[in-house]
């Protein structure tokens, strides 16, 4: 597994043959009749934990200072990602070739918007105990982060891969911003947008 500051924090979880061997152990007590062993077994080597899901949610701003660190790549994949504005953008110009719901209706948005549309992700599960800051934030794809949910890199066997480098690959960035420059009508015509460009201007003024 690829390592770095996020990855570090990874812990290393117990395999899933060992998992069911567990259960083949509370198996052999129950069937031995004992009950009281068998539940011990469970509760002191495989113990149930809640895992309830905690919506959570980052501003564009935040958002875009991960995408930007990690270089609008999918940690998970090592795929591209396109800035979300651009995406929104981009279905708005061209809305029979592009579509994009805003309840997120699959069969009336673009598969590009899941494929694409980059996320935060955490590798340790907040879930499983892992921190919501920006050493356990990760980019990914909604795609992938709706399939990782609550598990961990280990248990899928998936790897954490290296950022990319915004100086090849922006994520249409620049695009974005140079297309609504000339077109000032737009973001102020498109709440969804002013709010992700004024977001892409202030982190401009981090970065450089």
């Amino acid at each position: 597994m690829h390592r770095d500051d996020t990855a570090g924090t990874l812990t290393a979880m117990t395999s899933t043959s060992n998992k069911a061997a567990i259960l083949a152990e509370a198996c052999t007590a129950l069937t031995e009749g004992e009950d009281f062993r068998a539940a011990d077994i469970l509760r002191t080597k495989y113990p149930f934990v809640s895992t309830t899901k905690v919506a959570r949610r980052y501003t564009e701003r935040q958002s875009l200072r991960i995408f930007h660190r990690d270089g609008f790549i999918d940690r998970y994949s090592g795929e591209r990602l396109v800035h979300p504005g651009a995406l929104r953008l981009l279905s708005i110009i061209l809305p029979d070739e592009f579509p994009a719901d805003p309840n997120w209706a699959m069969s009336r948005t673009h598969i590009g918007f899941w494929e694409l549309f980059p996320s935060i992700d955490h590798p340790v599960p907040v879930a499983r105990g892992g921190p919501d800051d920006d050493t356990n934030w990760v980019t990914t794809s909604m795609l992938r982060n709706s399939a990782k949910a609550h598990w961990t890199l280990d248990e899928l066997g998936w790897s954490l891969l290296p950022a990319g480098d915004t100086d090849t690959w922006d994520g249409l960035t620049a695009w974005f911003l140079d297309y609504l420059n000339d077109r000032p009508q737009l973001p102020a015509a498109h709440p969804y947008l002013r709010r992700w460009l004024s977001a892409t201007i202030a982190l401009r003024g981090e970065v450089t």
